[in-house]
């Protein structure tokens, strides 16, 4: 079975309505991020707005991950979900500044903290949207 990745052509030159699907989705994704960020919540000393961030899209990329394959959807909805969506929401830089912060202000323990819970959550969602859409589309598709 092709991979998310295979499945889209790389290289190739983007039409007007994948531009449109792709904006769409990152404006999407942007404004979700933006209201899980806007007001901290801490856990003990940690920020975790970022954190949840990232653990719901991962977890929504690996549902779609596994939806796209299995109902042959086409590459534009990638587009859409995957790379606009979830590249918007999810958040590299803000995961790594606040990791820096933490780290300047000599936090090590919470610097170590944020790195794990963040990679490890994010792949733990990943891998919980994928068991769950292979779970949802197999009760579906019978």
């Amino acid at each position: 079975m092709p991979t998310l990745t295979e499945k889209t052509k790389v290289g190739r030159k983007m039409h007007f309505a994948e531009i449109g699907l792709l904006a769409f989705g990152a404006v999407m994704g942007a404004l979700l991020r933006y209201q899980i960020t806007e007001s901290p919540l801490l856990l003990g000393a940690l920020q975790v707005n970022v954190l949840i961030a990232n653990v719901l899209g991962s977890f929504i990329l690996g549902a779609f991950s596994v939806a796209a394959l299995a109902l042959n959807f086409d590459a534009k909805y990638s587009l859409l979900v995957a790379v606009g969506f979830c590249g918007s929401l999810t958040t590299m830089s803000s995961f790594a500044l606040e990791t820096s912060n933490l780290l300047d202000n000599n936090s090590l323990y919470l610097a170590t903290v944020n790195i794990l819970a963040n990679v490890g959550l994010s792949l733990g969602a990943v891998l919980g949207g994928r068991a769950v859409a292979t779970i949802m589309l197999e009760a579906l598709l019978r």
